[in-house]
This record gives structure tokens, sequence and C-alpha cells, in this order.
């Protein structure tokens, strides 16, 4: 099976990763590292000035989306490749766990409250609520938010 690591361009990117190191290892299982980008980021980015219609501008999104993933993986002592999608990052989060039958899908939340709550944003929290196989949440037990 496969675990998901769900990354976007931020820090806690990295505890995504090294959290989906350790239940890869515990499951002798791959990770795949997975960003994905909306075609308005992509072009935020002002990689390109892609026109989503057109299927060779989604490849270039995707490639796009997959050197960002690769940026959150440093020091990875298991078997993972790097996955770039198009589209809602959620949807595609989840639609993607679901063609791989994930094992597990990791992502981590923006925020924690001082009584350590977890505010999940609305990619986090889409994915826990549609998922359909478990989902971890990597929080930064030293952030106090």
């Amino acid at each position: 099976m496969v675990i998901i690591a769900a990354v976007d361009r931020s820090v806690r990117s990295s505890r995504v990763v090294n959290e989906a190191v350790k239940l890869a290892k515990a499951f002798d299982d791959k990770i795949h590292v997975v960003h994905s980008l909306t075609r308005s980021e992509f072009l935020d980015l002002s990689i390109t000035s892609a026109q989503a219609e057109d299927s060779k501008d989604i490849e270039q999104i995707r490639s796009a989306a997959a050197e960002m993933a690769e940026k959150a993986v440093s020091g990875v002592d298991v078997p993972y490749e790097t996955v770039g999608l198009f589209g809602n990052p959620a949807d595609e989060i989840v639609r993607y766990a679901e063609d791989q039958n994930a094992r597990y899908i990791v992502v981590s939340p923006r925020k924690r409250s001082r009584t350590g709550k977890v505010l999940f944003g609305s990619v986090a929290q889409s994915i826990l609520l549609n998922a359909s196989c478990p989902v971890v949440s990597s929080i930064d037990q030293n952030h106090s938010g």
C-alpha cells in the first residue's frame, strides 16, 4: 500500500513527510508526496500563462506541483515518489488516495490554539471529512499558536 503525504509550500510540509516516513516504516509501505495546484495558484507563481483547457499546460501545472512536493523531501530513507496534481487540493488529494488505495493520508493543520484544539484549514478539514482511508494529522508540538 501507499502512504500519502499531502504537502503545501509551508514549513509544515517537512513534518507531514516525517510523519509519513514513520508510517511507511511501520507498515513497510511507500510514500507518495503529493502537492496540488489550482490554475490560479499556478498563474500567481508566474510560471507560465497557462490556459487550463490545454492538456500541455495542465501537464506543466502537474510538473510544477511535483517539483514543489520534491522540496518537502529531505533525507527520506524509504521509497517515495513525488506527485503533482491539478485542481482543488482537497478533492484531488482524496481522489488520488482512493485511486492509489492509500493506507493513510497525512496532513497538517494550519494552527493550534492555546488549549491545544486543532483549527483545521479548509483543505485539511475537507480531506478529513471526505477521505475513505484514515487521515493522520501531523502537528508541531512546540507551536502554541
